[in-house]
C-alpha cells in the first residue's frame, strides 16, 4: 500500500507515520467492466483515485440522451462533484461506469479533510489536482462552444491519448457533444488528410 499512496502523492514529502495514517483512510476497490461505481440518486460520501482501468461520469438528460462529463484514468480522481462538494445536494446527479477492468482507491471526503488539515503536503497536491481539473472543465467549455466537431476531436485525442483506446465511439461523441455519425464523419476526415 505504501507504493499507492507514494502513487497517488507524488512528488510529496512525507514520512512513515503520515504513510501509515493515510493508509488507515484508504479502501481498495476493484470494478468489472459494466459495473457502476455510483448511479443517480445515491449518496456521495467518498472520491476514488484511479489506480488502473478507466471510468467515465455521464448524466442522462429528460429524453434519455447520455451526456459524458469526465473520463476518468491511471492518476485520476473521481467522484459525483456537484454532490459531494455541492452545499444543497448530498445525492448523486451522474452515473459513474467502470468501462475498463479497473482498481481504485476510496477514502470518505470527512477522511480526506482530515488528511488535509494534519498533512499539508496532501493539501498541497490536491489543491494542484484540483486547479489542473478546473482549467481542463474550463477549457473543454470553451472548446465546445467555440471549435467544429473536427478540432474538438484532435484536442480530444492529443489531450487524452490513453483515454481514445480505452472507449467507444458513442462515449468520445457523448463527452465532445457531437453524434457518433459526426465523429465518424470527423475520423474519416482526418484520415484522408
Amino acid at each position: 500500500m505504501e507504493s499507492i499512496i507514494r502513487e497517488i502523492l507524488r512528488d510529496a514529502t512525507i514520512t512513515q507515520n503520515e504513510i501509515q495514517y493515510i493508509r488507515e483512510k484508504l479502501e481498495r476497490i476493484t470494478l468489472k467492466k459494466g459495473a457502476f461505481l455510483l448511479k443517480v440518486e445515491e449518496d456521495v460520501f467518498d472520491i476514488h483515485y484511479v489506480h488502473s482501468g478507466c471510468l467515465r461520469t455521464y448524466f442522462l438528460d429528460h429524453s434519455g440522451k447520455e451526456h459524458t462529463l469526465q473520463f476518468a484514468v491511471k492518476g485520476w480522481w473521481i467522484s459525483d462533484y456537484i454532490a459531494l462538494y455541492g452545499k444543497e445536494r448530498h445525492k448523486s446527479v451522474s452515473y459513474i461506469e467502470c468501462i475498463k477492468e479497473a482498481t481504485l482507491y476510496k477514502i470518505s471526503k470527512n477522511d480526506f479533510d482530515d488528511l488535509c488539515d494534519k498533512i499539508p503536503e496532501v493539501s498541497r497536491i490536491y489543491i494542484q489536482n484540483l486547479e489542473s481539473a478546473f482549467a481542463a472543465f474550463q477549457r473543454r467549455i470553451l472548446e465546445n462552444l467555440t471549435l467544429p466537431a473536427k478540432e474538438r476531436y484532435i484536442n480530444f485525442v492529443n489531450t487524452y491519448p490513453d483515454i481514445v483506446q480505452n472507449v467507444k465511439n458513442y462515449h468520445i461523441a457523448s463527452f465532445l457533444g457531437i453524434t457518433t455519425e459526426s465523429l465518424s464523419r470527423v475520423r474519416r476526415e482526418i484520415t484522408k488528410a
